[in-house]
Order: C-alpha cells, then sequence, then structure tokens
C-alpha cells in the first residue's frame, strides 16, 4: 500500500472510532497527558465550556484534568450532585475534596471544647457522608476554626484531637478522609503550619483524618515546601495548588512548581501512592485567555523529567 493511502486509511479508521465513541456517550481522547491528577474547579474554565457545570467538566476532561474539586458541593442541589456524578463518571473523572458545611454561628471554633460547636461539627460530618456517596468522593476539607485565645494551646489543641475524632468515628466505616487544612488567611485561625497538623493528625490517630497540604498557605506561613512536605508526608492525604504572591496558577510567582510536583511524582510512585492536585486558586488573566494562559502554565509546569 502506498504511504499516502495508508495514512488517508488510518486517518479515516481513526475518525470513524471517535464518531463511534461519541455516538456510544465515550469520552474523547484529552488533549493533555499529565503526570499528576490535576483537579480544577466549576468556573474556571466558563469562558471556554460556557456556564452549564456538566460542559464544564467536558472541557475539563478534554483538556487533561481529570479530577474535580468543588468546595460548595453540599450546598448543591441533589439532582445537581446526582448529574455531575454521573458525567464524572462517564469522563473517568474521579472526584476530589469539597468542604463539610457546618453551618452555624461560631461552629468552627473547636478549640473552645464547646459542645454546642462540636454537635454542628459531627452533624456536618454526617450530612457530608451522604454527600460523599452520591457524588463518589473519598475527601473532605475541615478547618478547626480560629484559636480561643483565652486558653492554653495545649488545651485548645487536646478540644480539637478529641473533636477530630468523634469526627473521624464517623467517615472511618464508610472510608472517608477528613483533611485538615492549615491556613494563611488570618492569624486567628487556629491551625497554621504543616507540623501543627502533623501533630494533630498523630493525636487523632485514625486514617479518615490526614493533612490536605495547600502549597500556596504553606508558602506563605512557612516556606521550605519540599524540607516540610518531606517531614508530613505520612499524614498528608491530599495537596492543593496556588503560587504566591497571588494565588494564581503555577509560573506567576516564586514557587518552583516543576521542582515541587516532581517531587511529589517521583516519591508518590516510588511508594505507590497517588494524589489528587487540587487547583484552588484563580486565574492570572482573564476571559478565553487567561483559560488558555492556565492550561500552558500546567503543561509547562508538568513536563519534568521521569
Amino acid at each position: 500500500m502506498l504511504r499516502r493511502n495508508f495514512v488517508k486509511s488510518t486517518l479515516g479508521l481513526a475518525g470513524a472510532a471517535f464518531a463511534a465513541g461519541d455516538a456510544l456517550g465515550a469520552a474523547p481522547m484529552a488533549k493533555n497527558k499529565f503526570k499528576l491528577k490535576y483537579a480544577s474547579h466549576f468556573g474556571m474554565f466558563q469562558n471556554s465550556a460556557g456556564k452549564d457545570v456538566i460542559d464544564q467538566l467536558k472541557f475539563m476532561a478534554d483538556q487533561g484534568f481529570m479530577a474535580l474539586e468543588d468546595n460548595g458541593m453540599m450546598g448543591r442541589p441533589v439532582e445537581q450532585q446526582e448529574a455531575i456524578a454521573k458525567e464524572m463518571s462517564r469522563l473517568g473523572m474521579e472526584m476530589g475534596v469539597f468542604v463539610v458545611d457546618k453551618g452555624g454561628n461560631g461552629a468552627n471554633t473547636l478549640a473552645a471544647g464547646k459542645q454546642e460547636y462540636i454537635d454542628i461539627f459531627l452533624n456536618g460530618c454526617k450530612k457530608a457522608v451522604e454527600v460523599a456517596k452520591r457524588v463518589n468522593a473519598k475527601w473532605m476539607t475541615v478547618v478547626p476554626g480560629d484559636f480561643e485565645r483565652n486558653l492554653p494551646i495545649g488545651v485548645q489543641t487536646g478540644h480539637v484531637i478529641d473533636a477530630l475524632r468523634r469526627g473521624a468515628e464517623i467517615l472511618e466505616p464508610h472510608g472517608l478522609v477528613m483533611v485538615l487544612e492549615p491556613l494563611s488567611d488570618s492569624p486567628n485561625l487556629f491551625l497554621r503550619t504543616s507540623d501543627q497538623t502533623y501533630e494533630i493528625c498523630r493525636g487523632v490517630n485514625s486514617k479518615s483524618c490526614k493533612i490536605l497540604y495547600d502549597i500556596y498557605h504553606m508558602q506563605k506561613n512557612e516556606g521550605r515546601l519540599i524540607y516540610n512536605i518531606d517531614r508530613t508526608w505520612s499524614e498528608i492525604d491530599y495537596f492543593q495548588i496556588g503560587d504566591e504572591p497571588g494565588r494564581k496558577e503555577p509560573t506567576t510567582g516564586e514557587i518552583n512548581y516543576k521542582n515541587v510536583f516532581k517531587y511529589i511524582y517521583d516519591r508518590s510512585k516510588k511508594e505507590g501512592k497517588s494524589f489528587i492536585m487540587g487547583m484552588e486558586h484563580g486565574n492570572s488573566k482573564q476571559g478565553k485567555e487567561g483559560e488558555e494562559a492556565l492550561i500552558k502554565a500546567y503543561v509547562e509546569s508538568d513536563s519534568f523529567s521521569i
């Protein structure tokens, strides 16, 4: 067969296979093959995909982002949760974190040790179990809240550990994991560093209570990213991404994400682990141009050698 005819034949078969797959509802092949599992958010690509969340999921998968984070998943109508889960299953996407919506005034201050706050937290965990089952999720974000400054730090830590143990008892029978996120948003927040979070996870002593290592927040609060990831690795179950300053996509700030991603990839592959990497940041530019720049930034940052 002449080469030109072979090429035509091959292209024709590929096109037919793609059309058949589309007709059967199969997901098309992604444009980018990333080494790590990056989880984008609704709204991140709405200029390219439109406002419909199902269309956005299709666009994410088409670009190679095969996981989703949705902090507000618990607040979505059940019908929408089910529709999102169905489409993600069709696309072969994984569900990352959603935030445990504890609700209530002052419900975040677990360090205070007050029963009313603990009850609100535990009720949020129970509701989160139902949502997690519905959307095929494993991880949910928990933030203990503010300091209770009239109490010694050790007593506050004990209160937080006690509350989280009870939350873990709710989640563990279902194979679910609450991931504790130290934050940099306010000096009033109780949980601020990776070593502090490591200590609390060790105190809770449950496979259902682990660390969410947000690279953006930890760059602000403690730096030495790879060093601290290494020291707390055994308790980390999830990562989130954002460059500093600005909390935008990688390559827009001071963090060498190519090196950080390579460390996580190399170590997790060696140990047979797998992480979802939540894209919890804004876009540095507006419109479709900004969305294209974001995709390019992930292609560049994920291009480390293996």
